[in-house]
């Protein structure tokens, strides 16, 4: 039955060492969470510039925002760094009173100019997630004018235009670009006017239920439960993430018990746990959407019929019964099921294989000769059987790909770089409305070479629709709901016909876990380490 229910330094690495070879024993330590995770991805853990789902999942861990989720309802938003906020009657004013008493790992008290601070500093060095703050029209040049602290407690953010107040919390105050740093300790650590970038690639400095105090690239992270923090103390002292890449391996950890949780398993892997005593399998549907990427600045992919022809390939059905299961469901649109937005659960597959449909477009681009083209892969277990699921029915259409699988830190870098012709990966949006993801997936303001720190996934893939960039930038400053689900009715289907990619699958949250390990809590948006118990 399916039961769903760099191092910190070497002195401090040395110290750290026995808590990520500890657990190979058949038992893990009590006071621990203990995960095995496929972790490569991790590059850096600077809030302004961190873009894949591991460090982002650490981050919301170890760095608390302004507000939170609520682990209940992800539409909803929850206290959190901020104990209360108002906003003025025209919506664009919002004052936030941050929590009393609060402190840094480091014994900084936190105060509103280090949140401030950390707001103005994610759009100064502009690197992607600087989009979460000036898409709302903050910029350097106004950000102090807008962005302020009138005391110790209270942060005022005003904006230029009238915005959906839920998007507003939903979108910044509950971003990692909300997170607050301890910008004296971060200072003293900046180099040639980093503001702490590469200080932050190897620390976490905010204030969180738990603090970074090991990561070894290859091997594993460790967090420890902060002293004094200000919020309910973490049920678990530490959390472990093992870095195993190998799926078969994770398997064999979980079932012996030398982890807690396996986070990267096969269908038939977790089809067999779940059948096992001792261990279940859970899974939750979450906002990260699945796909293959076209650079639209190939001539190859460069006629949106190419692209819509690749869709047609693909049984979305057929994989969702197989390669997909316990990972995730069939979906075609941007906007994630369950978003304000979102087209409803029966309507959210458009396309089917078809492959003389796709014979038909590929003659209309004047490619019915077929042409060649590179599928670069990362190591995440689904993403070897879609490659060639899609390498299989692309040859019955006259198109040869090639398939050259790579670690993820290494595919990213070449996507991030726009240095590939296609690539099967995915992307996870913040927000429980359709603007996180046509702001990132459809929207790019601007196509050049010089755009690339702003990272759009549309940017990567070359793709912009300056008419669907106004639709976007539109629907976000509607106020008036019935308005808003019109355009992005509008939105959705017309970028499912020229879109720069295409969108398979919707993911679950799935993973493998002992039952000593109570409590074990998610949504959508967020992964409470804080709640498990033993």
């Amino acid at each position: 039955m399916h039961k769903t229910s760099k191092l910190l330094g070497a002195a401090a690495t040395l110290a750290a060492a026995p808590l990520l070879t500890q657990t190979a024993l058949a038992q893990t330590p009590q006071n621990a969470l203990v995960m095995a995770w496929n972790i490569d991805s991790i590059s850096s853990f600077d809030p302004a510039q961190v873009g894949e789902v591991v460090t982002n999942e650490i981050l919301q861990n170890t760095c608390d925002t302004l507000v939170a989720f609520d682990p209940a309802d992800e539409a909803e938003v929850l206290p959190a760094l901020a104990e209360s906020w108002e906003v003025s009657e025209d919506g664009r004013r919002i004052t936030f009173r941050l929590t009393e008493g609060a402190t840094f790992p480091s014994g900084n008290p936190v105060t509103a100019q280090d949140t401030v601070w950390s707001l103005h500093r994610v759009i100064t060095l502009g690197y992607g997630n600087s989009a979460q703050l000036t898409d709302y029209g903050f910029t350097a040049e106004n950000m102090e004018e807008l962005i302020y602290a009138t005391d110790d407690r209270t942060v005022v953010m005003e904006f230029t235009d009238s915005y959906p107040v839920s998007l507003l919390l939903q979108d910044i105050a509950a971003n990692r670009v909300a997170s607050t740093l301890d910008m004296q300790t971060i200072m003293a650590g900046e180099e040639d006017g980093d503001l702490g970038n590469a200080y932050l690639n190897t620390r976490t400095e905010c204030v969180g239920p738990y603090r970074l105090v090991q990561w070894n690239q290859g091997e594993g992270v460790v967090l420890q439960a902060t002293e004094n923090y200000y919020g309910t103390a973490p049920g678990l002292e530490r959390v472990i993430i093992r870095h195993v890449a190998e799926t078969g391996t994770q398997r064999l950890l979980v079932e012996r018990g030398d982890v807690d949780v396996a986070r990267d398993l096969t269908p038939e892997d977790m089809r067999a746990l779940d059948a096992m005593d001792g261990v279940g399998v859970k899974t939750a549907l979450k906002p990260q959407l699945i796909f293959w990427t076209f650079n639209n600045l190939n001539e190859k992919f460069a006629d949106h019929r190419v692209r819509l022809a690749m869709k047609y390939l693909i049984d979305y059905e057929g994989l969702g019964e197989t390669v997909m299961q316990y990972l995730g469901q069939p979906w075609n649109s941007f906007v994630q099921s369950g978003a304000f937005g979102a087209f409803e659960p029966e309507e959210g597959v458009i396309f089917s294989q078809d492959l003389d449909r796709a014979r038909e477009l590929l003659a209309e681009a004047g490619m019915e000769d077929g042409f060649e083209a590179t599928v670069f892969i990362g190591s995440l277990p689904w993403s070897s059987p879609l490659a060639q699921h899609v390498q299989e029915n692309a040859a019955q259409v006259g198109v040869t790909l090639n398939i050259e699988q790579m670690a993820n830190a290494q595919f990213f870098a070449r996507v991030r770089a726009r240095d590939f012709e296609s690539g099967i990966m995915a992307w996870q949006t913040g927000v429980p409305d359709a603007h996180g993801n046509a702001s990132r997936l459809v929207m790019n303001p601007d196509n050049s070479d010089e755009a690339q720190l702003t990272q759009y996934p549309s940017w990567r893939a070359g793709y912009q629709d300056e008419e669907l960039n106004a639709l976007v930038m539109e629907a976000a400053t509607e106020t008036n709901p019935e308005r808003r689900l019109e355009l992005y009715d509008q939105i959705q289907r017309e970028w499912l016909q020229t879109g720069g990619l295409a969108i398979m699958f919707q993911t679950y949250h799935a993973a493998a876990i002992r039952d000593t390990l109570q409590d074990w809590t998610w949504n959508g948006f967020k992964v409470y380490y804080t709640a498990a118990r033993k």
